[in-house]
C-alpha cells in the first residue's frame, strides 16, 4: 500500500502515526486485546485535549472505556482520579477490575461500609461518599484532576439524584468531569448544562450496539421475531411488524372466553379456563420450565429473565427444580460449589440454614438461581460470580439487575410488559424495555443478542414493536435544596452567592428553557382570544358580562355542594371517633361493605405508635374483622354516611389477626351474634341551594340581562365558555412562566428561613447547631438534628439508640400495614414517641413556610416498622430468631442495619464530644455490625 503513496504522502503517514505514538492514547489502547470503537476513541482524544466528555451509550457498548482512560491520564500525570458509581454492588465490581488492571496499591475504595486504601491516587467510591467530602472539605481532594461519574443519568432519579447535580457543581474548576449515561434522548441538552458549569464539554452520542439484538415473542411452542425485514422499491431495507405475529393476536384476541361453563352453569377457575384455551388453540404463555427448556435447545443460554416481583423470582427457581431442570454436567457442579462454599465461608453456621443456603446451592449447582434486593448481598455476588463465569445459566432476575450490575447474557427474557411502579401497576416505558434488553449480546463472546417477549394475551404486537423501537428516555432532574445542603452552603460561600449557585443545577437550566416553549404558546392563544371575543359579541348587550353572571352561578351551586359533601364527611368522622374495640358495625360501601366488628378505632392520636397507613388530615382509620373472615383497616371513603354501633361483642384476649383460625372463629361469633340486624338507612336533608339567598339573586339578574332575550343566545355561550377557557389556560401558563423563573432559589430562601427560626443559620453565619446538622445526611437529617439538639437519645443504651436510629432511615415497601408495628419497651419507646412528636413540630413548621414534601423537600414521617428488628440485633439475638419475629427477607435486613449502621456512624460524629450519645452510637455501631451484616465481599 505504502509502495503507491508518494513520498510526500509517506512522509505526511510517518508523521501522522509519530504524532499517535506520543499520546497517552497510544499506550492504553494497547492494553487491551480488541480496538477501541470510534466513539470511544472519540472521547478519549477529547480528554486528553483537556475537555470535559458526556459519553451517552447503550448498556454494553463499553463506555466505561473512557472511565478507563480516565484513570490511565491520572495516574500517567501524577494526579488522582475518583471514579464514582451509584451503587455499592457496582463499586465493588469496579474495585476489582480496576486492581486486577493497576494492582492493590494504586486503587483504593470507600462506600457507606467500606474504606480500603483512602488515600490511594485512584478511589472507586459511591457518589454520596464524594459530595460528604466536598462538603466537609476533604483533604482527599488535594491533587484531585479527574472525577468519573458512571451511570450519570441516575441524577433523574427522585431520591438522590440531587447528589449527582450537587458534586458536578461543586466540583473545584481543576477537576475534568466525565460522565458515562445511558442512552438518553436530550444527551445535547444536558451537555450544554455541563458547558455552562464545568467549562469545556464534549458530547459523545453512539446508539450502535456492538452486539446486535434480535427480538423475539415466544407463543406456544414457536418462537416468532417480531420484526420482519423487507427492501422497498428504493431498495432500502426497512423493518416491519412481523404480520404472522399480528394474524395471530388479531385471531386471538377475537376468540370469545366467556367465563360460564354452560353446561353447568357455574364460574370456572382460571386455572379451567387455560386449560379449555390450550385445548381449543396451540397458542398459550409458555410456563418459566417450558421457556428455559426451549432456550437450552435453541442454544440460546445464559438467558436473565426478568420477574417484577421478588416472590416470583424465588418461585421461578423453585418450579424449574421441581422439574428436574438441570443445566450444569458433574465438573461444572463441583466447581460451583468449590466457589460457593470458599464466598461464604466467613458466614457463621447457624445462619446458613436461616438463609436458605442449602436451597440456594442446589438451584446453583443445577444452573439456575434467582437474583433480587431481598437476597443476601453475599448470595447475589456469587450469582453474578458463577453468571459471568457460565456456571449459572439461567437467573431469574428483578429490574434492579438492569442497574450498572456487569452480568450480560445471551437472551433476555421479559415474563410481562406491565410492573408495579410502587403505586400501581403501569406498562413499562421505552426507556425500561432498552435498559432490560441491553443486557442480551456478550461482547466478545456472542454474535448476537435475543430478546424474548413471552405470550400474553391481550398482547398488541404493534405496541410491542414501538416498544422496541423507540429510544425515548429523557434526562430530568430531580434537584431540590435539602436542610443539610443549605447549611453547608452558607458555610462555605454565604446566603447570596448559595443562592446564585443553586440558579446554576440542571434543574433551573431545564425550567428555563421550558419557558420559551410556554412563551409561545401564551402568544398563540393571545390570538385565539381575540377570534372568540368576536364570535360572542351580542347586539343587545354585554355578552362577557352575562357569561359572567352565568358562570358564578354554577360555580356558586357547584360550591354549595361541596359544602354539603364536606358537612357529610365531618359527620362520618365523628361517628366514627365515637367507635370503640367490639363496636358491631355496617359498613356502608366500599370492597368489603357488610357487618364488621371494630378491632382498633383507628384514631389520629394512634399516631404515636408509629403507623404509616394513616395521616391526620385522613380521620379515624378503624381496623375491622369482617363477616367474612378479611381484617382491613378501612379509609373514610368506605363511610359516606354517619355509623352507628349495631351491638357490641368482646373480642378475645387471645385474638390474633394474623391467625386464619382466630378469625375464622371471632367472624362466625359476629354473624351469630348480629347477623340479623338490619341497619337502618340514612336520610338526606333538603338541598342547602333551595334556600340560598345569593342563587336567587345570581338567577333574577340573568334573568333581567338583555343579553337572556337574544334568539343566538346558546350559540354566544358556547363561544363564551371557549373564550373563559382558554383565558384560564392562558393565565396558568403565564403563572408557570413566573413560577418556573428562580424556582430553585424560592425554594432555597423558604428552607433558609425555617432554618433561620430553628436558630441553625444567622445571617450568612451558621450557628453550632447548623454545623452539627451540616454532619447528618439522609432525608431525615433536621429530625436527627433536632433529636440530638433536644436531648431524646441522652440515656439511652446502644440497642435503644439503633432502635430509634432505624427510625431515620427505614421505609416499608408496603405504606399502608394494618398492623401497627412491634417496639421496643421502655426508653427506647418513649423516645421513639418523642420523635414522631418532634416530626408533628416541624410538619407544621414546613406547612407554615411552604415546604412541600410532594415536591421532593422536607421531612417525611419517621417509619417505626424496623425499631424492633434493630433492637433485637443490637441486642446480641440470633438470625433465626430476629427473622422469624419480623418476616423479612435476609438481603432487606442487611441493607436496613447497614443503613442503620451508617446513621449511627453520623449520629457519634455530630453528637458533642465527651457525651454519652457518642459513645452509645459506636457501640451500637459494634452490636449490628456482626454476623452477615459484617460480611463484606471486599478485601
Amino acid at each position: 500500500m505504502t509502495d503507491d503513496m508518494s513520498p510526500a504522502e509517506r512522509y505526511a503517514a510517518a508523521r501522522s502515526r509519530a504524532a499517535e505514538q506520543a499520546t497517552a492514547l497510544f499506550p492504553f489502547r494497547a492494553m487491551y486485546d480488541f480496538d477501541l470503537d470510534p466513539f470511544q476513541i472519540d472521547a478519549c482524544r477529547a480528554l486528553e485535549a483537556g475537555k470535559g466528555v458526556l459519553v451517552a451509550a447503550p448498556t454494553g457498548s463499553g463506555k466505561t472505556i473512557v472511565g478507563e482512560f480516565a484513570v490511565h491520564l491520572a495516574l500517567a500525570q501524577g494526579r488522582k482520579c475518583f471514579y464514582t458509581t451509584p451503587i455499592k454492588a457496582l463499586s465493588n465490581q469496579k474495585y476489582n477490575d480496576l486492581v486486577k488492571r493497576y494492582g492493590a496499591a494504586k486503587v483504593g475504595l470507600l462506600t457507606g461500609d467500606n474504606s480500603v486504601n483512602s488515600e490511594a491516587p485512584v478511589i472507586v467510591m459511591t457518589t454520596e461518599v464524594l459530595r460528604n467530602m466536598l462538603y466537609a472539605g476533604s483533604q482527599s481532594l488535594t491533587g484531585l484532576g479527574y472525577v468519573v461519574m458512571d451511570e450519570v443519568h441516575y441524577l433523574s432519579d427522585r431520591f438522590r439524584g440531587a447528589v449527582w447535580e450537587e458534586v458536578i457543581i461543586h466540583l473545584p474548576e481543576s477537576v475534568t468531569l466525565v460522565s458515562l449515561s445511558a442512552t438518553v434522548s436530550n444527551a445535547e441538552e444536558f451537555g450544554d448544562w455541563l458547558d455552562t458549569v464545568r467549562g469545556d464539554t464534549e458530547v459523545i452520542v453512539s446508539e450502535h450496539r456492538p452486539v446486535p439484538l434480535w427480538q423475539h415473542v415466544l407463543a406456544g411452542r414457536r418462537m416468532y421475531d417480531l420484526f420482519e425485514e423487507k427492501s422497498g422499491r428504493d431498495g432500502a431495507g426497512r423493518r416491519e411488524v412481523n404480520p404472522d405475529l399480528v394474524r395471530l393476536a388479531r385471531m386471538e384476541n377475537s376468540r370469545p372466553t366467556g367465563p360460564r361453563d354452560r353446561r353447568r352453569g357455574r364460574v370456572l377457575r382460571e386455572a379451567d379456563r387455560e386449560r379449555e384455551r390450550r385445548q381449543r388453540s396451540r397458542i398459550w404463555t409458555p410456563s418459566r420450565v417450558e421457556v428455559i427448556d426451549r432456550l437450552d435447545a435453541e442454544g440460546l443460554l445464559p438467558a436473565i429473565t426478568f420477574i417484577f416481583s421478588r416472590a416470583g423470582c424465588e418461585a421461578a427457581v423453585q418450579q424449574c427444580l421441581a422439574a428436574g431442570l438441570r443445566l450444569n454436567d458433574e465438573p461444572a457442579r463441583r466447581r460451583v460449589r468449590e466457589i460457593v462454599e470458599r464466598r461464604t465461608a466467613t458466614i457463621p453456621d447457624e445462619d446458613l440454614h436461616v438463609l436458605g443456603y442449602f436451597e440456594w446451592l442446589e438451584g446453583l449447582e443445577r444452573g439456575i438461581a434467582a437474583h433480587h434486593a431481598g437476597m443476601l448481598p453475599t448470595f447475589k455476588e456469587v450469582v453474578e460470580e458463577l453468571f459471568v463465569q457460565g456456571l449459572v445459566k439461567a437467573v431469574f432476575a428483578t429490574e434492579t439487575l438492569a442497574l450498572g450490575i456487569n452480568m450480560p447474557a445471551r437472551s433476555v427474557v421479559l415474563e410481562k410488559l406491565v410492573k408495579w411502579n410502587g403505586q400501581q401497576h403501569a406498562d413499562i416505558t421505552p426507556g425500561e424495555y432498552t435498559q432490560l434488553t441491553g443486557r442480551a449480546g456478550r461482547r466478545g463472546i456472542d454474535v448476537e443478542g435475543h430478546a424474548v417477549v413471552l405470550w400474553q394475551r391481550a398482547m398488541d404486537p404493534e405496541a410491542l414493536a414501538g416498544l422496541a423501537g423507540t429510544r425515548t428516555y429523557p434526562l430530568r432532574s430531580s434537584f431540590k435544596p435539602s436542610y443539610n445542603m443549605a447549611v453547608n452552603l452558607v458555610s462555605q460561600f454565604g446566603r447570596h452567592r448559595s443562592r446564585e449557585l443553586l440558579e446554576t443545577s440542571f434543574a433551573q437550566f431545564q425550567a428555563d428553557r421550558s419557558v420559551v416553549g410556554i412563551s409561545r404558546q401564551v402568544q398563540k392563544n393571545e390570538e385565539g382570544l381575540e377570534g372568540y371575543r368576536a364570535s360572542m359579541t351580542c347586539h343587545l348587550g354585554d355578552f362577557e358580562e352575562y357569561a359572567r353572571l352565568r358562570r358564578d352561578l354554577k360555580e356558586h351551586e357547584t360550591e354549595l355542594a361541596k359544602q354539603g359533601a364536606a358537612q357529610r364527611r365531618v359527620a362520618a368522622a365523628a361517628a366514627l371517633e365515637k367507635l370503640r374495640p367490639g363496636d358491631v358495625i355496617h359498613v356502608p360501601t366500599g370492597k368489603y361493605a357488610g357487618l364488621a366488628l371494630v378491632l382498633d378505632p383507628g384514631l389520629p392520636a394512634g399516631r404515636s405508635n408509629g403507623h404509616r397507613g394513616f395521616d391526620h388530615h385522613d380521620g379515624p382509620r378503624p381496623l375491622v374483622l369482617t363477616a367474612e373472615r378479611q381484617v382491613k383497616r378501612l379509609a373514610s371513603i368506605d363511610f359516606p354516611v354517619p355509623v352507628e354501633a349495631l351491638d357490641r361483642m368482646r373480642i378475645p384476649k387471645s385474638f390474633n389477626a394474623r391467625s386464619p383460625h382466630s378469625r375464622r372463629d371471632l367472624a362466625s361469633a359476629l354473624r351469630t351474634r348480629a347477623g340479623h340486624i338490619t341497619p337502618e338507612r340514612h336520610r338526606r336533608g333538603r338541598a342547602p341551594a333551595a334556600d340560598d339567598a345569593e342563587i336567587a339573586r345570581l338567577r333574577t339578574e340573568i334573568r333581567a340581562h338583555p343579553c337572556h332575550g337574544c334568539s343566538d343566545r346558546e350559540d354566544h355561550a358556547r363561544w363564551a365558555e371557549r373564550y373563559h377557557r382558554l383565558r384560564r389556560d392562558t393565565r396558568q401558563l403565564e403563572r408557570r412562566i413566573e413560577g418556573r423563573t428562580n424556582t430553585i432559589a424560592r425554594t432555597f430562601d423558604r428552607v433558609y428561613a425555617l432554618l433561620s427560626d430553628l436558630g441553625y443559620l444567622r445571617g450568612d453565619e451558621v450557628t453550632e447547631d447548623g454545623r452539627r446538622l451540616a454532619r447528618l445526611y439522609g432525608e431525615l437529617d433536621l429530625l436527627a438534628s433536632e433529636c440530638l439538639r433536644a436531648g431524646v437519645w441522652n440515656d439511652l443504651k446502644p440497642a435503644e439508640l439503633a432502635a430509634c436510629a432505624s427510625a431515620l432511615v427505614y421505609e416499608a415497601r408496603s405504606a399502608d400495614d394494618a398492623l401497627p408495628p412491634k417496639l421496643p419497651t421502655g426508653a427506647a419507646q418513649q423516645a421513639l414517641g418523642e420523635m414522631v412528636r418532634i416530626w408533628g413540630r416541624l410538619d407544621a413548621l414546613e406547612e407554615e413556610h411552604r415546604i412541600n414534601q410532594t415536591e421532593g423537600v422536607g421531612q417525611r414521617e419517621p417509619d417505626l416498622g424496623f425499631a424492633w428488628s434493630a433492637h433485637r440485633w443490637a441486642s446480641g439475638h440470633g438470625l433465626d430468631e430476629v427473622l422469624r419475629e419480623v418476616e423479612m427477607p435476609a438481603g432487606d435486613f442487611v441493607r436496613w442495619c447497614k443503613q442503620v449502621i451508617d446513621v449511627l456512624g453520623q449520629i457519634a460524629e455530630a453528637a458533642p464530644d465527651g457525651t454519652p450519645i457518642r459513645r452509645n452510637a459506636r457501640r451500637a455501631v459494634d452490636g449490628m455490625l456482626r454476623g452477615v451484616v459484617a460480611y463484606s465481599s471486599v478485601g
